[in-house]
């Protein structure tokens, strides 16, 4: 008889939060939150805005610390002790891109390489970074007022891997990008995220960009996850009305017809 795997033999989640919950004076505006994020998968954080994904991302990173429960990464609780070497096994990508604007996008970089006195090396990955983010060379002399918004996150999202941290944490990296680019850039980080084998951790309020990136959608509103699953599971088996709500908001434009559209009449 074949015996099963015992929970010793699951793959540690890289990221864990176990009961946590962050208040402002007393305002509770996250949690109480358990979530485990698996390696080399992408967690899909999707919810409104004010539904608590960015805070819980904060937390992901020690940016923010919670007021109750803790979160782990890699197998580290996260702590002021702990942070800095947590960090370094961690690629960070904001909305804006997060860019000094005084220094060139080869600068921008290197900059945590350089801290880290890992510069030749972070160097000798940079033109694999270019390649698969379709980024040319001529780009890194730069400055961030020089580059298009598509290419500012191209070149932040270079930054988070090049020290090949083993997790990306982005949030919201295309909200600011017009519909073509960031479709482009979707379908460029769902080639990196595959090739890469990255644990990956995405805050988005977009649905069909979490359907498209993510291994699993966690919805959250109100500072709790409401569920976690695939979006099969989101859509047939519903744990709450909010999730079919959402789902509904976000529902296609109905296109007219052919024959609808032949009888507009565009003037002469």
């Amino acid at each position: 008889m074949q015996s099963q795997k015992s929970s010793a033999d699951q793959p540690r989640a890289m990221i864990e939060a176990l009961d946590v919950t962050k208040s402002y004076a007393g305002n509770v505006v996250l949690g109480p939150v358990s979530l485990s994020c698996p390696p080399g998968k992408t967690t899909v954080l999707l919810g409104q805005s004010g539904s608590g994904k960015s805070t819980l991302l904060r937390l992901f990173m020690g940016l923010i610390w919670p007021t109750k429960g803790t979160v782990s990464v890699d197998g580290t609780v996260l702590s002021p002790d702990s942070v800095n070497d947590v960090r370094r096994k961690i690629g960070y990508v904001t909305q804006d891109g997060g860019l000094f604007p005084h220094l060139t996008a080869r600068q921008n970089i290197l900059l945590a390489a350089r801290y880290f006195k890992l510069e030749a090396a972070a160097e000798a990955r940079l033109p694999q970074l270019l390649a698969i983010t379709k980024l040319t060379s001529d780009l890194l002399d730069r400055f961030p007022s020089e580059l298009s918004g598509g290419q500012r996150q191209r070149v932040s999202l270079i930054r988070a891997l090049v020290l090949d941290a083993p997790i990306i944490l982005l949030d919201e990296p295309m909200g600011a990008l017009d519909p073509m680019i960031r479709a482009d850039l979707q379908a460029d980080l769902k080639e990196i995220f595959t090739n890469l084998t990255k644990t990956v951790v995405l805050v988005t309020h977009d649905l069909a960009e979490a359907v498209f990136l993510g291994d699993q959608i966690v919805m959250m509103n109100d500072g709790k996850i409401v569920q976690q699953g695939t979006f099969d599971e989101l859509v047939h088996h519903p744990a709450a009305n909010y999730v079919s709500e959402f789902i509904a908001a976000q529902r296609p434009i109905a296109w007219p017809s052919q024959t609808a559209r032949n009888t507009i009449d565009l003037g002469s």
